[in-house]
C-alpha cells in the first residue's frame, strides 16, 4: 500500500521520538554507572576457586546492587599487600602467615585482614601413596621441595618431632614445582606442601594415589586463616561504608557458592576460561562447606585462633618485631 505524505510525517516523528527515548536511557544509564563507586580489588595468584564468590558477586551483579563497580586485577610480583597499603588497590587476597611481616616493626605495611575466605588451614603436605609419608616423620630421608621460608621450615619441623622424626634428615631442595602432579609423577620430588582444595584435587582428577597430612589436623596453632581479604587502613577509616557495601555484596557471593557450588563453577569458567572444568567443578564442591563451616556470618576471623598462631611466631623468633595480640584483622566490617 503507498503510504501517503501524513503517514510518512507521522512515522518520521515516531522514530524521532523512539531515538530520543533511546538516547536518554542510554544517558540514564551512563549517569547511573558513573555514580558506582569504584573499587579495585586485586588477587593473589591466577583465579581460581578461592574467588569464586568475587566472580559470583560481580556476575549476578551483587556489587552493583550496592553502589559499586568493582575492577578485578592480577596481582604484582610483591604481591598484593603492597598494592593495598598503598592505596593503589582497595581490597586484596592475602594470607595470615603471610601477612605476618607486614603487621610489626620498621616495615610494617598498613593493612587489615577484613574476612576469611575459607574458615579453616586447608593445606598440607602431599606424597606418593604408599611411600611412608601418610605422617610427619615418614619425611625423614625423603626430597621436600621448599620455598626456604623460616616458617615454612619451622611448621614442618614442629610436626615431625611431634610425631618423633628427625627434621634434620629431610632432603631440602629449592622448589621449581609448576605442576604438583608432574613432580610427584617423574619423582623430581618426594613431598609437597598444597592447598588441597586445588592441588589435591588436581591429584585425583588425574588418577594419583597419594599420602596427605593436613597441618591443622596436627597442631591447633597450624589452623590459621589463609587466604583472607586485606584492605588498607586508611581506606577503612576514610570509607568504611564502601567496606561494608563491598564485604556485604561479596559474602552473598560466597554464599551462593556454599549453596549452589556447580552453578558458581560455571561463573568461574565463564570470568576464566582457561581453567579445567572438571578441577573447578570438584574443587568448587570441596570448598561449598568450607568457605563458611562452623560460623554464622561468611568472613568471621576468630580472635583466639588468630592471636595464637601469631603468638606462635613470636616464642619462636620467626617475627622480626613482635606481633601485639589483635593485630592485623577486624570483623567490624562484615555484614551484621
Amino acid at each position: 500500500m503507498k503510504r501517503t505524505g501524513l503517514a510518512i510525517l507521522i512515522a518520521a516523528a515516531f522514530t524521532a521520538s523512539l531515538t530520543g527515548c533511546q538516547k536518554l536511557e542510554k544517558q540514564a544509564a551512563e549517569t547511573k554507572t558513573e555514580e558506582l563507586k569504584k573499587v579495585t580489588f586485586v588477587l593473589d595468584w591466577t583465579p581460581n576457586t578461592n574467588h569464586t564468590g568475587l566472580y559470583v558477586a560481580q556476575e549476578k551483579g551483587y556489587f552493583k546492587e550496592a553502589g559499586l563497580s568493582v575492577e578485578i586485577v592480577q596481582p604484582p610480583e610483591d604481591g598484593a599487600e603492597v598494592l593495598v597499603a598503598s592505596g593503589k588497590a582497595d581490597f586484596g587476597m592475602s594470607f595470615q602467615d603471610t601477612m605476618a611481616p607486614a603487621l610489626a616493626g620498621d616495615q610494617a605495611l598498613p593493612i587489615t585482614a577484613v574476612a576469611a575466605v575459607i574458615q579453616h588451614n586447608s593445606s598440607g603436605i602431599i606424597s606418593r601413596k604408599g611411600e611412608g609419608m601418610a605422617s610427619p616423620k615418614g619425611m625423614e630421608g625423603k626430597k621436600y621441595a621448599t620455598w626456604d621460608n623460616p616458617v615454612e621450615k619451622a611448621m614442618i619441623k614442629d610436626v615431625v618431632e611431634a610425631d618423633g622424626g628427625d627434621f634434620s634428615k629431610i632432603e631440602m631442595i629449592p622448589s621449581t614445582v609448576t605442576d604438583e602432579v608432574s613432580a610427584l609423577k617423574t619423582k623430581s620430588v618426594d613431598a609437597i606442601w598444597i592447598f588441597y582444595a586445588w592441588a589435591g584435587i588436581k591429584m585425583e582428577q588425574e588418577g594419583l594415589d597419594t599420602d596427605y597430612f593436613a597441618f591443622a589436623d596436627l597442631n591447633p596453632v597450624f589452623d590459621y586463616y589463609t587466604p583472607v581479604i586485606i584492605s588498607g587502613n586508611d581506606f577503612l577509616k576514610n570509607d568504611p561504608e564502601t567496606a561494608r557495601a563491598f564485604l556485604g555484596a561479596l559474602s552473598r557471593g560466597y554464599e551462593d557458592a556454599v549453596n549452589n557450588p556447580e552453578e558458581a563453577a560455571g561463573i568461574l569458567l565463564k570470568a576464566a576460561p582457561e581453567l579445567d572444568e572438571a578441577l573447578v567443578m570438584e574443587s568448587q564442591k570441596y570448598l561449598a562447606d568450607k568457605y563458611q563451616d562452623d560460623v554464622d556470618v561468611w568472613g568471621y576471623i576468630d580472635p583466639e585462633r588468630w592471636n595464637r598462631f601469631y603468638n606462635w611466631l613470636n616464642e619462636n623468633g620467626l617475627s622480626k618485631a613482635e606481633i601485639p595480640e589483635n593485630t592485623g584483622f577486624s570483623n567490624d566490617y562484615l555484614p551484621q
